[in-house]
């Protein structure tokens, strides 16, 4: 008795007895560390946010709608919004079919593929466009064999979107694999032993366990897409209201110093930029819930 009542006492010691922080600095640096993060953010971020916008409507609203309504920039927008239509999709299905086969099976080369898949971020965007100059150019390795067919890949539509699939490439696969990882092959196979296809494992396990993350993959890779300028420069050619996307036509612009114009297309892809992470944080507000449990409880 006299035990159990010592045991006793030092439970409810350590029940009743403060929590310390984790960490151990003071008042003073945590808020000095804050100050520091939100001064780099403010001075680099949204400043320049800031500025675009104010740039933009310098001149009143109606220069800048006749700015955006202007055909070349409307073959601009259409162009971009297209790249971005066919490119996600495609690295959507890629990250999904690469996330799955990585995180659930066991292959020779799985250590390479997971390398390849990064390889788009080490790599210059230039170096990527070309790349497919130096493969479906005039003089490229393809060129013969695409000449009797009538495609153009270069400074065309396929060009650009190739482009941009190879600069958007990991997005959606980096973010599936670690959570896949994680979760492990248990619910599959549990549901495989019940009797489900693999297909009907897939849509029914699988990607609903995986679709938050995979939502989040898409819309990084949205955003990336509608910017990107490097690789799309490059393989486009650049031909003003043919083949400028946004960013291109923005340079443009300012090289003709058009400033007005460059700014108020500027701000498209700004604004477009806000709404991706503002669904982005709605998704992490509202579901955040549904989130945790697809991670924490396999």
């Amino acid at each position: 008795m006299v035990l159990e009542a010592s045991f006793s006492a030092v439970d409810t010691t350590i029940t009743t007895a403060p929590r310390k922080p984790v960490t151990t600095e003071s008042d003073g640096v945590k808020w000095t560390l804050i100050s520091i993060a939100l001064l780099f953010l403010g001075f680099f971020l949204f400043l320049p946010l800031v500025a675009v916008f104010v740039e933009a409507f310098r001149n009143g609203l109606g220069v800048y709608i006749a700015a955006i309504v202007e055909p070349d920039a409307l073959a601009a927008i259409k162009l971009t919004l297209l790249v971005a239509a066919i490119a996600v999709p495609m690295n959507l299905v890629f990250g999904l079919a690469a996330a799955w086969a990585i995180a659930k099976f066991e292959f020779k080369g799985k250590a390479l593929l997971i390398t390849m898949i990064d390889l788009p971020f080490s790599v210059s965007p230039v170096i990527a466009g070309l790349i497919y100059i130096l493969l479906f150019g005039a003089q490229g390795y393809l060129a013969p064999y695409l000449q009797g067919t009538g495609i153009q890949i270069v400074f065309a539509l396929p060009g650009i979107v190739l482009a941009t699939v190879f600069v958007t490439l990991p997005f959606v696969a980096r973010e599936l694999i670690p959570l896949m990882q994680e979760q492990g092959t248990g619910d599959e196979e549990a549901a495989i032993s019940l009797g489900a296809s693999g297909w009907k494992t897939f849509f029914r396990v699988t990607l609903p366990n995986v679709r938050w993350a995979l939502l989040y993959g898409v819309l990084l890779c949205n955003a990336r897409a509608m910017g990107e300028f490097g690789a799309v420069s490059v393989i486009s050619g650049r031909i003003r209201g043919l083949t400028s996307t946004m960013p291109l036509h923005v340079e443009i612009l300012y090289n003709e110093y058009a400033f007005s114009a460059a700014f108020a297309v500027a701000s498209i892809l700004a604004f477009l930029a806000i709404i991706t992470l503002c669904l982005k944080a709605a998704l992490e507000w509202r579901f955040a819930g549904d989130m945790a449990a697809s991670r924490g409880g396999h």
